[in-house]
């Protein structure tokens, strides 16, 4: 089962000048300054039974970016040749409805998407844990 959902608006980041290792009597240091790269999305799926998270940074949100992620999970092992593959999604506007529903079935006919109650995607373990936001927020 793939626990899937999306992190909008974060912005990216860089340091202006290397963080530079501890010395003898010197901790590390980390300049504060940093250069704005603007807002990008961050798209994770994460298999809830072998406790492994798949992500993408992204321009934006939508049915190509989450299209994407669908196939970077789903073209590996044990994905690509598991009879069933469930995606739980909540109702967000690039996996929202039958036409999503139908979308990802004619891409990978072993995928199937399950949708969590409006107002719930609390019930989505990839929300719940949110396992990924601290792999991002070290920069994977």
């Amino acid at each position: 089962m793939i626990s899937a959902d999306e992190k909008t608006s974060i912005q990216a980041r860089c340091r202006c000048h290397p963080s530079k290792a501890p010395g003898k009597a010197r901790i590390m240091r980390v300049s504060h300054d940093y250069h704005r790269g603007g807002a990008l999305a961050y798209l994770a799926a994460y298999d809830v039974h072998r406790a492994k998270i798949y992500g993408r940074c992204e321009a934006t949100t939508g049915i190509e970016p989450f299209t994407a992620l669908v196939e970077q999970v789903m073209t590996t092992e044990p994905y690509a040749s598991a009879d069933r593959v469930f995606w739980v999604v909540d109702n967000g506007s690039s996996h929202r409805g039958q036409k999503a529903i139908a979308r990802l079935a004619e891409q990978f006919p072993n995928a199937i998407m399950v949708h969590t109650p409006v107002h719930a995607s609390w019930l989505n373990q990839v929300s719940v844990n949110r396992p990924w936001m601290s792999g991002l927020a070290r920069g994977a």
